[in-house]
């Protein structure tokens, strides 16, 4: 992922959306509890890397729009044009207008759910080219108008978000021709000379187009993962938990930095994704691993998530011990976390307690640390 990068989502929301049926737009009719369009907005804004989001919708659709967002904090949107074409373009010129962007994703608001990893493999996409587009194989067979049919391997189904390198879709954008009609914005760059790579779509992505596709089930389960590890103290100036390296008079125990709380959520991760535990993965016997940083296990279980198209909800971590303070770490200690698995620090907790005394940790002879990580992920 590239580092550093200013990152908008540009959501496109202006259609009339008719052949969805009802009396208003499909972005903005209900579905599984609020506005399509919504949905679309929170998938962004649950995602670490995305900076801001600028929603493009309809002349006459304020009242709608308001309606739908209600409780979130958006900047104002952006009125778009009579084709999504002239719509993007308004979008874009409207960011370059107000502080520009190096990266882009634009989505179609009738795709309400987008999972994160999608949203991970486009952005690492943009290391090695200009744009990047979620793709499906095509599964049904494929035949022209008189009969004949054609090879569907040659084929895939495109979706959106698609991302780009933000100056370089502009210029596309700009170069266009207004009066010619584009199958999407990656034709629009291709056609300026600029490499569009694929990467792998995913069936949550499915665009609601007719009025029985709000009826349509839910692309995820949930899974929860329970962890729990305990060090004991040895000798040594410092401690690391949860990522944060602490002064103290002693230090942890262990094979790796004996981070008892990246190691409780770990197994956490792993167990909601019935992929063993950390000892299965990063065996204590294994000198490799001798003196690792625990964040790097931590990377191991959000990358086997990814790879399984499982989004990472939320994770609680509680720490128990007498020493050292955990509260004057707390702030620090969830940014560190949501840094390292890529989620809002709104999805992370860490907590604290004691056992009055009693027992190892009572006694000050370790730290114990249990975790729990809720994820997303699709039917199996």
């Amino acid at each position: 992922m590239p580092d550093q990068s200013r990152i908008i989502a540009l959501i496109v929301a202006a259609g009339t959306g008719q052949r969805a049926g009802g009396d208003h737009p499909k972005q903005y009719r209900t579905i599984r509890g609020q506005a399509v369009v919504a949905h679309a907005i929170d998938a962004f804004a649950d995602h670490a890397a995305i900076d801001r989001i600028r929603v493009v919708i309809g002349e006459g659709q304020e009242a709608a729009y308001r309606e739908a967002i209600a409780g979130r904090n958006l900047e104002l949107p952006i009125i778009g044009g009579a084709t999504r074409q002239e719509s993007v373009r308004k979008g874009l010129e409207e960011i370059a207008a107000t502080g520009g962007a190096d990266i882009v994703l634009i989505h179609d608001a009738a795709r309400p759910f987008t999972p994160l990893a999608v949203i991970d493999r486009l952005i690492d996409a943009l290391g090695s080219a200009s744009g990047a587009v979620p793709a499906l194989p095509v599964i049904d067979s494929l035949a022209r108008t008189d009969g004949s049919t054609v090879d569907r391997s040659e084929f895939v189904a495109i979706q959106t978000p698609q991302a780009f390198q933000f100056q370089t879709i502009l210029a596309a954008h700009r170069a266009w021709p207004h009066t010619q009609a584009a199958t999407d914005d990656a034709a629009i760059a291709r056609a300026a000379g600029h490499s569009v790579a694929l990467v792998a779509g995913d069936a949550a992505l499915k665009k609601i187009t007719f009025a029985e596709d709000f009826a349509m089930p839910s692309p995820t389960i949930t899974r929860t993962g329970l962890g729990y590890d305990v060090h004991a103290f040895a000798q040594g100036d410092h401690v690391w938990l949860c990522g944060v390296q602490i002064p103290h008079d002693r230090t942890l125990a262990g094979h790796s930095d004996a981070d008892v709380g990246l190691h409780a959520l770990t197994d956490a991760i792993l167990g909601a994704l019935s992929e063993g535990d950390i000892g299965d993965h990063f065996p204590p016997s294994d000198p490799q691993w001798k003196g690792t940083a625990s964040h790097h296990f931590l990377e191991h279980a959000r990358n086997l998530a990814s790879a399984r198209n499982a989004t990472i909800h939320h994770v609680d971590v509680t720490l128990i011990c007498e020493t050292p303070k955990i509260g004057p770490h707390r702030v620090a200690m969830r940014a560190r976390i949501a840094e390292i698995l890529a989620i809002p620090e709104k999805s992370v907790s860490v907590k604290a307690t004691t056992t009055e005394k009693l027992g190892f940790t009572g006694r000050g002879e370790g730290i114990a640390a249990q975790a729990i990580a809720t994820l997303g992920t699709l039917e199996e």
